[in-house]
């Protein structure tokens, strides 16, 4: 996580506790030609636009007081909706029992894209139930993991 991402997450996560939120993830990238600043909240009953514009508003009026990212950039407020990636320990333990969809750099037992029930998870490993066969999977083997909503 970049210094920038540091800074917005404990100011985020400062404004979301107020409201009953919580910060779900923090990014800081270049889009086009444009850097952007996105943040992802949640609560355990939802996010509304509401929630996201109270959020955006008190945050970038703390920005303008600290002033923490020098360069033009684009802020933005979001849900992580109901499709989200897991990327760090707490998002796996939430979800425990739930299906996910694994997408591996490279096949494993020759299988580069899974899905299945999330059994555990640990801060370098997680394991997923694809049916009869059970597989344990290095965190850093996937490039993407997320959840599964079906309809």
């Amino acid at each position: 996580m970049s210094k920038i991402e540091e800074i917005a997450e404990k100011e985020a996560s400062a404004i979301c506790e107020k409201e009953g939120l919580y910060v779900y993830e923090v990014e800081y990238k270049k889009e086009g030609s444009d850097m952007v600043l996105r943040i992802f909240i949640d609560s355990d009953t939802g996010v509304t636009l509401d929630d996201c514009e109270k959020v955006s508003r008190a945050l970038s009026d703390r920005f303008d007081e600290i002033d923490p990212i020098k360069t033009p950039y684009e802020l933005e407020l979001s849900s992580p909706g109901i499709e989200r990636l897991l990327t760090r320990p707490w998002h796996f333990d939430k979800v425990i029992g739930d299906k996910i969809s694994v997408k591996l750099f490279k096949p494993i037992d020759g299988m580069k894209n899974l899905t299945g029930i999330l059994k555990e998870a640990d801060d370098e490993t997680f394991t997923v139930e694809l049916g009869e066969k059970t597989m344990k999977i290095e965190k850093n083997k996937a490039s993407q993991i997320k959840t599964v909503f079906e309809f």
